[in-house]
C-alpha cells in the first residue's frame, strides 16, 4: 500500500485541500445567505445612515479578510525564506489573489457606502488611501509572481514584497486613530460594541463566511499551483492520467 504524503509536502496539502474544498464552499454559502438575510432584512434601519449602512455587513467582511490575508500571506513568504520548504511559497501565491479580490470589494462597496455618506465616491482619507495602497501591494505580488518565469527566482522576489507590504496592515487598521479622517471608527472593540445585536450576529456570521470561503478559495488556487509546479513528479502525473481527485 503506497504511504500517505504528509501535508507539509506538496502532494500531501494538494490531497487535504481537495477533501476540505467542497464543505468549506457550501458552509460559506450557508453563511453567507443567513447573514445577509439578517443583515439586509431583519436587522432595524439606522437611526443615522438610514437603510445606506447594510452595505458596510460586506465592506467591513471584506476589509477584515484583507488585512488577515495579507498578514497570513505574509508569514507563509517568512516560512518560505526561514524553512525553504517549497509548500510555503505555494501557499502565499495561493493566498494572493483572494486576498487582492478582498481588498477591492472592500474599495467598491466602500465607495457606495461613502457616496450617500460623504457626498462622494472617494476621499484621499488616510484609510482609503492605506487600503489602496494595500491593494496595490495584492497586485504587484501577483504581477511579479507571474513575471518571473522561474519560480524559485519569483518566489524570492515575492517575499520581499509580501514581508514588506505587512508594515501597512497596522497602517491602514490603526489610520482612523492616528490622522483625523473621514472615515467613522470602529464599532467593534475589544471593550464591547456600539451596534445593535442584530447588526452585530449579521457582522459576525459575514466576517465567517467571508473567512471560510477564503481558506476554499486558497485551496482551489493552491490544487493549480501544486499541480503546475509539481507536474514533472511521479504522483503529480499519475493524477492527470487518472483524472485527479
Amino acid at each position: 500500500m503506497e504511504p500517505k504524503a504528509s501535508i507539509f509536502t506538496p502532494e500531501g496539502m494538494y490531497r487535504l485541500a481537495g477533501k476540505l474544498i467542497k464543505p468549506l464552499l457550501l458552509l460559506a454559502v450557508i453563511l453567507f445567505i443567513v447573514a445577509f438575510f439578517v443583515g439586509f432584512f431583519v436587522a432595524p434601519v439606522d437611526a443615522t445612515q438610514g437603510n445606506s449602512y447594510r452595505i458596510l455587513f460586506i465592506h467591513v467582511a471584506a476589509a477584515w479578510m484583507a488585512l488577515l490575508l495579507y498578514v497570513v500571506m505574509a508569514f507563509y513568504c517568512i516560512l518560505g525564506v526561514v524553512l525553504k520548504n517549497r509548500i510555503w511559497p505555494m501557499i502565499a501565491a495561493a493566498i494572493a489573489p483572494t486576498g487582492a479580490i478582498m481588498a477591492f470589494l472592500s474599495l467598491w462597496t466602500g465607495a457606495i457606502w461613502g457616496r450617500p455618506t460623504w457626498g462622494a465616491y472617494w476621499v484621499w482619507d488616510a484609510r482609503l488611501t492605506s487600503a489602496l495602497i494595500l491593494f496595490f501591494f495584492y497586485i504587484g505580488f501577483i504581477a511579479l509572481q507571474n513575471a518571473i518565469t522561474d519560480w524559485r527566482r519569483a518566489d524570492q522576489a515575492c517575499a520581499v514584497i509580501g514581508i514588506v507590504g505587512v508594515i501597512n496592515v497596522p497602517i491602514v487598521y490603526f489610520s482612523v486613530n492616528w490622522w483625523n479622517t473621514l472615515h467613522q471608527g470602529s464599532s467593534i472593540t475589544a471593550s464591547g460594541s456600539s451596534i445593535h445585536p442584530l447588526m452585530l450576529w449579521a457582522m459576525f456570521l459575514m466576517v465567517l463566511a467571508f473567512w471560510i470561503y477564503s481558506f476554499a478559495a486558497t485551496f482551489i488556487r493552491l490544487r493549480s499551483v501544486i499541480l503546475e509546479r509539481e507536474k514533472s513528479e511521479a504522483w503529480a502525473q499519475s493524477l492527470a492520467i487518472n483524472g485527479g481527485l
